[in-house]
């Protein structure tokens, strides 16, 4: 078989299971793979609908590169918009702070920032050990460990009143009913912790907005990423922790995906 009809055989293959960027997921395959078994194995493993980014074992994000792995959840281009609309709500992002990313997973929001923010310090906190090394290894692999600290936690408990400049977090917002109409990179590959929000999705916004009001110094900003239905529902949470100045952010398709507030200053 030459080159050409073995790319073509396997391209026909990643179409007919459903992948719907499969000329995209083929020429990253081929460019990872070191021969062509590795690549039919890589293959084999898109077909059977493994997300890219476990084959692959890395993702980028922002302007950086993630180690990932089944322990956390793959980064999406659209969760780039919460880095987005902190970065446009910090005066100096030269000054000194000290952020807290609660469900860090990966690491990929709380590192993004810190690659912004050169004066800054971050603690990355989630319930999974597995989740933590991965998010310590891709801050020392963007030369960021000296200013990224990760511990094991359940969100912002042991989290000192008042210590924090900017709050972030990325967490399950997915109703628990939907997730098993997800697509198979979601459903069967990904930390099912990450994306399971409750009954309607908002469980652990009801916990997570007090608990970001109680840590913040006054003024401090804190931004959560939400989905596309639920905009009304936790701006109204924001408000009712007393946040102020609370703002709803979209997507790069025009959909809400953040919930951004300050903490009022009395």
């Amino acid at each position: 078989m030459t080159d050409a009809s073995r790319k073509a055989a396997w391209m026909d293959r990643l179409k007919a299971a459903g992948i719907d960027e499969a000329a995209l997921d083929l020429r990253h395959i081929l460019l990872a793979a070191q021969d062509v078994g590795e690549a039919e194995a890589m293959v084999a493993r898109r077909i059977n609908r493994e997300p890219l980014s476990h084959i692959l074992g890395d993702k980028p994000f922002w302007t950086l590169d993630l180690k990932i792995t089944p322990d956390v959840l793959t980064p999406r281009s659209d969760t780039e918009t919460l880095v987005e609309t902190v970065l446009k709500q910090i005066p100096d992002t030269a000054a000194k702070m000290e952020i807290a990313d609660f469900g860090t997973g990966s690491g990929a929001i709380l590192l993004a920032l810190l690659s912004e923010m050169p004066n800054t310090r971050g603690l990355g906190v989630d319930i999974s050990e597995s989740a933590l090394a991965v998010a310590r290894e891709n801050a020392a692999r963007n030369a960021l460990a000296d200013r990224a600290n990760f511990r094991l936690g359940n969100w912002a408990d042991g989290i000192a009143d008042d210590s924090i400049d900017l709050a972030v977090s990325n967490p399950p917002y997915i109703a628990s009913a939907v997730i098993d109409t997800l697509e198979p990179e979601v459903r069967d590959h990904e930390p099912r912790i990450a994306l399971d929000g409750g009954e309607d999705g908002l469980n652990i916004y009801h916990t997570l907005m007090p608990e970001l009001f109680r840590i913040l110094k006054p003024g401090g900003l804190m931004a959560v990423e939400i989905g596309y239905d639920q905009g009304e529902a936790v701006m109204a949470l924001a408000e009712r922790a007393n946040f102020g100045d609370v703002r709803l952010s979209n997507d790069l398709a025009g959909q809400p995906r953040g919930v951004s507030g300050r903490k009022r200053n009395s």
